[in-house]
């Protein structure tokens, strides 16, 4: 079956998580990804989480988002390389790039240049503030977007402060925005004709995320606060509670739900109390509340609560690890993690995160060794293998 971006071909310049995040995904469902790296490398190949895995020049994070893809290696300092760079953009649907804007400018290779050869061509770049405005030029980290966009201001606790989120968000969801911005760029592509610049702002990407709490305050003047475990619905049921030697998340947020708790945890009598009569009530007494719940949730272990509890209606979970929900018989019924076979073993990496009736995502083959690919790309391009072994030879490739 046919995939979304099959016969798509995409020149992916990008490096470190969110450019390389968001070409993955349309990998996935069916582009040719040709991934241009200096001849050294990218970095991320030899993250330390595992020397075995750096000195392959394959670290674990590395391989998750380049699965599918090919290598090609050049040095965008020769001229020869950027003339390569012209002549796979004449025939390229996408380029993608997430360097500081006016780097590929000075290169030779911006959006301005290769839509003179190839006007059909979606260039998507991808920055920390995007391609204009007094900030354009700023570094683009996670950890500058999570501190500027808010996303620290509310979370956390007031004990502890300001915290990140425990992976890198403001990454990530650029990534799925520019992955968002190229479909669509595509699709208005069957109507004009036409290719166009797809600008991504991390900062703007991350607020569009945060629709909500920004509405509380544009709308009502609401201002955010840390508020820890706490559901944006602000029910005191919806927040993480002690239960036995672990914790469950309890996302209790309505009537019919609160009466399926009281019940389930053996406090009906909570039921008739004046305190918890309604949602206000429950929230000025949240803490006689918690402690009613927690006395009684401190009876059994998290895993045999979460049982109970779903059964009764009552909205929760345990707190799982990320090596024990990747085999969650959920997750291993729709095959949502992807098993290749490598020359190191079968490898299991996560896919889209959404499934098609007809032609959907999946993991063809390993990420691609540093150059791979380099020979077969250059002569899809035209180059003859003397040629090729000149642009070696020259150290251009």
């Amino acid at each position: 079956m046919t995939r979304p971006f099959e016969g798509v071909r995409i020149l992916d310049f990008t490096q470190v998580l969110a450019g390389p995040y968001a070409s993955y995904q349309l990998g996935l469902l069916g582009a040719d990804v040709i991934k241009v790296e200096r001849r050294e490398g990218e970095d991320m190949r030899q993250t330390p989480l595992s020397k075995e895995w750096a000195d392959r020049g394959l670290a674990p994070g590395w391989q998750a988002i380049n699965g599918g893809k090919r290598s090609l290696t050049l040095d965008l300092r020769k001229p020869e390389a950027i003339e390569i760079v012209k002549r796979l953009a004449k025939k390229a649907d996408v380029v993608m790039e997430n360097f500081r804007p006016g780097v590929m400018d000075k290169l030779g290779i911006g959006y301005k240049a290769l839509s003179e050869i190839n006007p059909r061509l979606i260039y998507c770049a991808i920055s920390a503030f995007g391609q204009t405005g007094p900030e354009r030029l700023g570094a683009g980290y996670d950890g500058k977007i999570q501190a500027m966009s808010g996303i620290m201001s509310i979370t956390g606790h007031e004990a502890t402060g300001p915290t990140r989120a425990g992976f890198a968000v403001c990454d990530v969801l650029s990534g799925a925005t520019a992955a968002f911005g190229v479909s669509s760029a595509l699709f208005q592509r069957t109507h004009t004709g036409k290719g166009q610049l797809v600008d991504v702002s991390m900062l703007e990407a991350t607020l569009a995320f945060l629709s909500g709490p920004v509405a509380d305050f544009t709308v009502a003047g609401h201002k955010q606060y840390l508020s820890g475990n706490q559901a944006v619905s602000r029910k005191p049921t919806a927040n993480l509670f002690k239960a036995g030697e672990g914790y469950i998340l309890l996302a209790v947020n309505n009537d019919k739900q609160y009466e399926a708790l009281m019940k389930a945890i053996g406090r009906e009598d909570a039921l008739s109390d004046p305190r918890f009569a309604d949602w206000f009530l429950r929230v000025e007494n949240e803490p006689a509340l918690r402690k009613v719940i927690e006395d009684a949730l401190a009876t059994k272990s998290p895993k045999e609560w979460e049982k109970i509890l779903d059964a009764a209606g009552a909205p929760c979970a345990n707190i799982w690890r990320i090596e024990e929900i990747i085999d969650h018989p959920q997750i291993a019924f729709r095959k949502a993690m992807q098993q290749v076979d490598t020359p190191f073993g079968p490898l299991r990496f996560m896919g889209t995160g959404f499934q098609l009736a007809h032609g959907g995502g999946r993991l063809d083959r390993m990420a691609p060794a540093l150059s791979q690919n380099t020979d077969e790309v250059l002569a899809e391009a035209g180059y003859s293998a003397d040629e090729v072994a000149a642009l070696h030879k020259a150290e251009v490739v």
